[in-house]
């Protein structure tokens, strides 16, 4: 079967800013376009989706929504293969209903998303790149002394790493957590101790304790209604003025208002975020330039390694779906 293909974002994978120039071994959609009749958006807006998905029989998206709307308007559409693990893009519900069959890609992205929190988690910690750029600036040459500090710096050894979300990468999370000689703790709905197949000891407790225990906090749940401004001003009230927030899963997590009230206030001491509710940020986000919070333009998740691993399983579970044993499915 040739099936018509259509990819509406294909810009998350292979596409840079203007003027970058891509590495060699990085993911084109040449296999993808050897099993079917395959047409790559970069880009597409709402109003475009139902126009450019006619005659689809699957199709392929990021961050272009599919509603009930644009599925019912689809006739021919018989999959949705969701370019990342979180599905929240995609009415699953009245896919299921339709008959279209939804799959994700589960855990690629698990090595690059720990190391860019622990990347934020030092920075905010140790400050190296804030120091670094004071020397090239010359401030350390004009100091009196052999060691130039610009403040604080912080050991992570002894301190407790508490994590939301305890699912592929929350526990990859953990480990990491583990190694610098932390204590790890997690909200689950039982208390206890659980001992995960590698060895780790996590401790579970319920939210409230969680934030009022945390010396980081680092969110790894999905985006549900249930967690939707799961950081509000009421929990962040609860943390330690020295915690660190970390959050590199949704930005709708978050209650941004609250977060930079309380980092202006110094309620707690920084936070570390790749994601924000609107991306890119419009002008007025409360969180770019706060004091003491670092974001990233949403590149946990980009390494290449990862996007290799994306597109992989990206074309074995179309092939899975047109050899009629679908793979990675999601249901609602």
């Amino acid at each position: 079967m040739n099936a018509r293909c259509v990819t509406l974002d294909g810009f998350t994978l292979t596409e840079y800013a203007p003027g970058a120039t891509a590495a060699p071994g990085e993911p084109t959609w040449e296999r993808l376009a050897e099993m079917t009749a395959l047409t790559v958006y970069p880009r597409t807006d709402s109003h475009e989706t139902i126009a450019r998905a006619q005659g689809a029989q699957l199709l392929l998206t990021n961050k272009v929504l599919l509603g009930k709307a644009e599925m019912d308007a689809l006739s021919e559409l018989r999959y949705i293969g969701v370019l990342a693990t979180g599905t929240n893009v995609v009415d699953v519900s009245a896919a299921n209903r339709r008959g279209i069959v939804v799959t994700n890609v589960p855990g690629y992205a698990a090595e690059s998303v720990v190391a860019h929190v622990f990347g934020l988690l030092l920075e905010l910690s140790m400050g190296i790149a804030e120091h670094a750029r004071a020397v090239s600036a010359g401030q350390w040459s004009a100091a009196k002394d052999f060691s130039f500090r610009l403040r604080p710096t912080a050991e992570l050894h002894g301190k407790t790493f508490g994590i939301i979300g305890l699912g592929s990468i929350g526990r990859r999370v953990a480990a990491v957590a583990t190694a610098f000689g932390m204590r790890v703790i997690a909200a689950h709905s039982h208390r206890g101790v659980d001992v995960s197949p590698a060895g780790l000891s996590v401790e579970f407790c319920d939210r409230d304790a969680l934030f009022a225990e945390a010396d980081v906090l680092s969110l790894h749940c999905p985006l549900v209604p249930e967690t939707h401004h799961l950081v509000n001003a009421e929990r962040l009230s609860k943390m330690k003025p020295n915690a660190i927030l970390i959050n590199t899963g949704r930005g709708p997590l978050v209650d941004e208002q609250a977060l930079a009230i309380a980092l202006r206030e110094g309620k707690i001491a920084g936070a570390g975020l790749d994601v924000l509710s609107l991306e890119p940020p419009q002008p007025g986000n409360p969180l770019i330039g706060a004091p003491r919070c670092l974001v990233t333009p949403h590149i946990a998740w980009a390494s290449q390694a990862a996007r290799q691993r994306l597109m992989a399983t990206v074309v074995s579970n179309v092939a899975a779906f047109l050899s009629g044993h679908p793979q990675n499915l999601v249901s609602a």
